[in-house]
């Protein structure tokens, strides 16, 4: 996205991707509202929705057996106002194929970036793996997740926030009936979120962190055990869940980056701040890093101005929002989830908050803005070159 706007507002932006494709099961495939409002602002929201894809509109919580709605999108004022579910590989196609359009927009695959260059104190390119370096005349962004090279090479210094939690992802077949629902459930001192997929459910395992492997060889007999006692209507799951290697494990960070920049470099999305997986925002947060940027940068770019002294001002307009929800997450990690994995089945008071927005519908809606707009949501303000 960052390589798009760029691209668009006339600066020559080459982006360099480690894979040939970008086929990779359970990365982040919630497109919400905020980021729709993106593609709409740029003209691109009726191709994307022109994409297979399932949406989403409320969120539901079963606890011990009690069905409770907590989130509600579908009052939301905006173009969509529901989460779309699509690969990423999917996106990511649509984002390319839309970038094309640009002249000034290249990418190359297969182009693994190893290392940063640095002439003065300054960074000033990338070496790639097999000995090829891209030099920048401006700017190198960092936007490679939450393994960048920024945070492995130790260029820029993170703090880690904690989290007691893993997942496990996997999907579990199912009819193509459904509300376009996410549902998450606590029961028998477990907690399992299902996201409707249309035909399957993807689903994620709450475990205590650093469990993974102690389930893994547990083995599959041990998990299908665990999740029918979880959710019991998925019924029979031995001719689903064969083999564990239908498990992914995601190790959950909660992190930032103290500072997100230094002379020739800006770091964005997870590079920058690592979120945890609850309410599927870390796509959606990096995006609107992405629109900041080329709303503070871009101009001053095509003017030939140095912006070394500018990328304090990306760091400072995002910092706020990845504050606030950081700090959600982490409430929600530390009072809900936590407490559910360490004390289990002990656990059967449902927390007031979420009896209050099962009691009230208009509450939902709370829940329902933050996850679905977020706090500060970016507009682009770049014109097309």
């Amino acid at each position: 996205m960052a390589g798009l706007l760029f691209a668009r507002a006339g600066v020559a932006t080459l982006v360099l991707e480690k894979h040939s494709d970008f086929l990779r099961d359970f990365r982040g495939d919630t497109v919400h509202p905020s980021t729709m409002e993106i593609l709409d602002q740029l003209g691109m929201l009726g191709r994307f929705l022109e994409r297979p894809h399932s949406r989403i509109d409320e969120a539901v919580l079963t606890f011990s057996g009690r069905r409770m709605v907590i989130g509600d999108l579908s009052h939301l004022k905006t173009p969509a106002p529901f989460i779309a579910m699509m690969p990423q590989w999917d996106f990511l196609d649509f984002l390319k194929e839309e970038a094309s359009a640009f002249p000034w927009f290249h990418l190359k695959m297969v182009r693994e970036v190893t290392g940063f260059v640095e002439e003065s104190g300054r960074i000033v390119g990338v070496d790639v793996k097999g000995g090829t370096t891209y030099r920048a005349r401006r700017l190198v962004i960092a936007a490679d997740g939450r393994s960048s090279l920024v945070r492995k090479q130790a260029i820029l210094p993170v703090t880690d926030l904690g989290a007691p939690m893993d997942v496990l992802w996997f999907a579990i077949p199912k009819d193509r009936t459904g509300t376009g629902q996410l549902r998450g459930v606590v029961n028998a001192g477990n907690m399992l979120v299902m996201i409707d997929r249309s035909d399957y459910w993807q689903c994620a395992l709450i475990i205590p962190k650093g469990q993974g492997a102690v389930l893994r060889d547990e083995g599959i007999a041990a998990m299908r055990a665990r999740i029918a006692a979880t959710v019991p209507e998925l019924g029979n799951l031995e001719n689903v869940l064969t083999s564990m290697d239908q498990f992914h494990l995601l190790s959950v960070t909660l992190d930032r980056l103290d500072c997100w920049h230094r002379p020739g470099l800006l770091a964005i999305g997870d590079a920058a701040h690592a979120m945890s997986p609850i309410g599927g925002i870390g796509i959606n947060l990096a995006i609107q890093d992405a629109v900041a940027a080329a709303n503070i940068l871009t101009s001053p770019m095509r003017r030939g101005v140095v912006t070394d002294p500018l990328l304090a001002r990306v760091q400072t307009r995002r910092l706020l929002p990845t504050r606030l929800v950081q700090s959600a997450q982490k409430l929600a990690q530390d009072n809900l989830i936590g407490a559910v994995l360490r004390r289990g089945s002990a656990i059967r008071t449902v927390p007031w908050p979420i009896r209050l927005l099962d009691r009230f519908p208009i509450l939902r809606r709370i829940p329902g803005r933050m996850i679905g707009l977020g706090i500060r949501r970016e507009r682009v303000v770049v014109s097309a070159a």
